[in-house]
């Protein structure tokens, strides 16, 4: 299944997407009224109840059609938000820091950096050298507390395309520093599906990309993470229970510079991909 959050005269919601175009969640049997955002359907539960009805096939014939309806984030208001630095050992070597190998580097961002398909990244005055990069999100169904890598599959709702901004210069005066550089309003483009496990053949063989003006800059497979998806999911919940909505951000097979006029992406084989443009 393939959830995304369209826009329609003002409003937001959840819709599943289809051959025949965007099913909305509220219009579904014993889905309507409330709870019919994608957050809503993570934090109550009820997503796993979406999941079994689209099985059974019986949200097909009840798409919406595309006019006038935009794409949006997935869900703007998560309780967490999980980075992971210097996850891809060719990364660390641009940076000239060295891949951990431990332990991740992570680190927590708010979630007013939020921003979707098509929404402007706005480059900050504080900041002179704004880089963007493209990585794997993994989103969190269940409750998670101290689960092994082994089960941590079962906590995972599903994964998603991100685009991770950083204000590089600041970074680079001082790496206490890190969580202003990564906190500026429009830093985390989400969405514009989440693709649960079942459609992904296989997470070890997926390749992200880092895209600026429409060309790949730079790409690696997560079979090359240091730390993968679901070990991230198990050495986070040993560390802080894990809520429906949560987001690990897996890290970036290489950051680019980014400037005003630019249109910055992300690109994950077999998602849609996520383009944002940037403005000063």
């Amino acid at each position: 299944m393939r959830l995304t959050t369209i826009c329609r005269d003002g409003r937001e919601a959840a819709a599943i997407v289809t051959p025949e175009g965007p099913v909305p969640v509220g219009g579904l049997d014993g889905f309507g009224g409330g709870g019919a955002d994608l957050f809503s359907l993570l934090e109550s539960g009820r997503f796993h109840e979406l999941k079994d009805l689209y099985d059974r096939g019986e949200v097909m014939g009840r798409a919406v059609p595309p006019e006038g309806v935009e794409p949006g984030p997935l869900y703007r208001r998560p309780r967490k938000i999980w980075g992971i630095g210097l996850n891809y050992v060719e990364h660390a070597g641009d940076l000239s820091e060295t891949a951990p190998t431990g332990e991740p580097a992570s680190f927590m961002r708010p979630d007013t950096t939020v921003i979707g398909p098509g929404d402007e990244v706005v480059l900050p005055p504080q900041s002179e050298r704004v880089t963007a990069e493209g990585e794997l999100a993994v989103v969190i169904g269940r409750e998670a507390r101290d689960v092994s890598e082994e089960e941590a599959p079962r906590f995972v709702a599903g994964f998603a395309t991100v685009l991770d901004m950083t204000a590089e210069d600041i970074l680079r005066r001082n790496p206490r520093y890190l969580t202003r550089s990564k906190s500026f309003d429009t830093f985390f483009s989400f969405g514009p599906e989440l693709v649960t496990p079942d459609e992904v053949e296989s997470v070890e063989g997926l390749e992200v990309s880092t895209v600026l003006n429409g060309e790949v800059l730079r790409a690696n497979t997560v079979l090359n993470m240091t730390f993968s998806p679901y070990w991230l999911v198990a050495f986070h919940s040993r560390v802080m229970t894990l809520l429906p909505g949560d987001i690990i951000s897996t890290g970036t097979p290489g950051a680019v510079v980014i400037r005003d006029g630019d249109v910055a992406g992300c690109r994950i084989t077999g998602f849609r991909p996520l383009l944002n443009p940037v403005v000063r």
